[in-house]
């Protein structure tokens, strides 16, 4: 049984953020010394880290919820699981693309800069102007994913 100090210790994260994973229901209630101190179990401790190592991989804590309710299942088709990873690559695909745009962008507005004096500065001319630019860039407005 491990202390939430040890837990946090072990797997790289902030008791608050522990914390904050039981409230939300990712991670389940501990059980509770006699003086009221939570003992997490190994299970728990393998819990967190599928979370900690989901979250590093970008998944929604929705995502999350999901996937842990399917570990739960051994014995369902991982079809589910299949679309939420699928669905997790989709999203970096497309960050990765529109990074390209702003590096070729970057690089434009750098190319095209005379190092003369700030009133003729064609980065800031850009800046100030959308329609100057080579390739739309604006990332998606996408929902707030909530926290953690």
């Amino acid at each position: 049984m491990l202390s939430i100090g040890q837990l946090s210790r072990q797997r790289g994260c902030k008791v608050e953020t522990i914390r904050y994973y039981e409230r939300v229901g990712l991670m389940p209630r501990p059980g509770r010394t006699a003086g009221n101190q939570r003992r997490y179990t190994g299970k728990q401790r393998d819990r967190l880290a599928f979370i900690r190592h989901a979250r590093e991989l970008g998944f929604s804590l929705e995502a999350v919820r999901e996937l842990l309710s399917m570990s739960d299942e051994p014995n369902a088709s991982c079809a589910t699981v299949d679309g939420i990873a699928r669905r997790r690559l989709h999203e970096v695909q497309s960050r990765m693309a529109r990074l390209g745009v702003l590096e070729s962008e970057l690089k434009r507005m750098l190319a095209q800069c005379r190092g003369g004096e700030v009133g003729e500065c064609r980065i800031l001319e850009v800046l100030s102007d959308h329609s100057l630019c080579a390739a739309e860039h604006a990332p998606p407005v996408l929902p707030p994913d909530g926290a953690g």
